[in-house]
């Protein structure tokens, strides 16, 4: 969209009626709510589903490759987000690529609910894989359009629709956790089904009203040409992947291992295709190529970033299982609940640090020194895990207020970088390709979990002090590495702050 059809877009929109934010930010606030609880919900008893035994409801998988599972299936989940932002930009808009999505998502849910198979539990997977990459890129890229470019209240506004997403993400693992691990799997799937359920009627009910023009155009709309020249290649493409996989899979030549390395290949190679058109297309002005150029180094601290806080779900979820005091001070935790704390931390300093931002105003850090700041305590994080594995060595429980503790560190630096990271996208990104680019700020989640397929499988309680080390210290040398070149990143960005 040109910048006039932006202000168009956003003058559509009423600009107050939301906690001094534009009105619209309600309806994308709780869409998105009642999607992540959902999400968040189903992800936090997966990793138990898949490596449980049999005998106890689950589907009795080795914890390794539980742990390589869930690590894959969270790339594909944010991978598929190139989908959705190219059908948004394309064909549908991203409101019509919102409301299909959620739909997917829900029918995913639904599938785990019934008692079935390994792959029954394969079929959900594909159908919120596609479900979370056409929605979620695009409630993202949609409430950067109730702003104007120059209104200052978008990294709040930004912060505040980041808190509704850990608000659902909080309540998930303690509603869908408690009856998940209490009673039933099937029955917490079904509670993550109903939550989609409700967030797409409440988006159909008040996107006419609250969100004006947002999400309604299509900014680089294909021609009928063009759409049928597409549809041909992608109906050709799907008929040899499916014959690929269909001569691989007996032969050998497709095995999980492979699939894995196959994933974590396409999580590097895709988003380096992705710079390379944007920075060479004909539709790119001079300053968006600038601008891009600066996004290269944002993106590469983000895939660090999430390489970490995404293992709270599977590293961090397996040592809460497995090496964590459950029965502490008289109560009797579920390993479960341990993945509400990232949103309970969020919830709390959110509006802190929406409200640092609007009043430091032009005085606060660049957008470059937040992401250093965010790789900085995602490494601490990891590095606190350490001493009790000093102490304690890897045979005793450890007090679970260690995990509290790391989890708390990487909210920290998560309210540094992600929030901050998707504003930047909507402002860094070319015209032409505004949602694909939140697709491609996603595709960093992608690549870091990619990346952690791989890396997970090395963990065990005997190499633990090396494994968080390691990967600890990585990050903050990183984050020390971007902080100073930060004024040279600015530089790039022709006068976005």
């Amino acid at each position: 969209m040109t910048d006039s059809t932006k202000e168009k877009v956003s003058a559509s929109v009423p600009q107050t009626g939301f906690f001094g934010h534009p009105r619209g930010l309600f309806t994308l606030f709780f869409t998105e709510f009642w999607e992540r609880f959902s999400y968040y919900g189903m992800r936090a008893i997966l990793v138990y589903y898949i490596y449980y035994e049999v005998s106890r409801g689950g589907l009795g998988l080795p914890e390794p490759t539980a742990l390589a599972i869930m690590s894959i299936y969270g790339s594909l989940v944010y991978m598929s987000g190139i989908i959705g932002g190219w059908l948004a930009d394309r064909i549908l808009g991203t409101s019509r690529a919102i409301f299909y999505g959620g739909i997917l998502i829900m029918l995913g849910h639904l599938a785990l609910a019934v008692p079935g198979t390994v792959y029954m539990f394969f079929i959900s997977m594909v159908l919120i894989v596609l479900g979370t990459g056409l929605l979620k890129p695009n409630v993202s890229s949609v409430v950067g359009e109730l702003y104007s470019e120059k209104d200052e209240r978008r990294d709040a506004g930004f912060s505040i629709f980041y808190m509704g997403i850990n608000l659902g993400g909080f309540l998930a693992p303690l509603v869908v956790g408690t009856v998940g691990m209490d009673y039933s799997f099937h029955l917490g799937f079904a509670i993550a089904a109903a939550g989609m359920f409700l967030g797409l009627v409440l988006f159909v009910s008040t996107r006419k009203k609250y969100l004006g023009l947002a999400g309604t155009l299509v900014p680089n709309p294909l021609s009928p040409q063009e759409k049928k020249k597409v549809f041909g290649i992608l109906g050709l493409c799907a008929a040899i992947i499916a014959v690929l996989v269909a001569i691989a899979i007996p032969a050998g030549a497709l095995t999980f291992d492979s699939f894995i390395t196959l994933v974590g290949i396409l999580g590097i190679l895709i988003p380096i295709a992705y710079f390379v058109v944007m920075y060479k297309s004909s539709k790119t002005t001079a300053v968006e190529r600038s601008r891009v150029l600066a996004y290269i180094p944002l993106f590469i601290a983000s895939v660090m970033f999430w390489a970490i806080q995404e293992q709270g779900s599977t590293i961090l979820a397996n040592y809460a299982d497995q090496r964590t005091q459950l029965n502490w001070a008289g109560i009797e935790l579920s390993p479960a609940w341990f993945q509400s704390l990232n949103p309970l931390f969020i919830i709390v300093l959110a509006p802190a640090f929406a409200w640092l931002w609007v009043k430091l105003g032009r005085r606060q850090p660049t957008i470059p020194r937040k992401f250093s700041f965010g790789l900085l305590f995602a490494g601490l994080s990891f590095l606190v895990i350490l001493l009790p594995a000093y102490w304690g060595g890897p045979d005793s429980l450890v007090n679970p207020l260690w995990l509290v503790l790391s989890y708390f560190l990487v909210v920290v630096g998560e309210l540094c970088l992600s929030p901050v990271g998707l504003s930047a996208t909507t402002k860094l990104a070319p015209a032409a390709f505004s949602a694909q680019t939140m697709s491609l700020w996603f595709l960093s989640n992608a690549a870091g979990q990619a990346i952690n397929a791989q890396v997970v499988q090395l963990y065990s309680a005997e190499n633990e002090m090396a494994y968080f080390g390691i990967i600890g210290a990585v990050s903050i040398v990183l984050g020390i590495l971007l902080f100073a070149a930060a004024p040279k990143i600015q530089n790039f960005m022709q006068g976005v702050r």
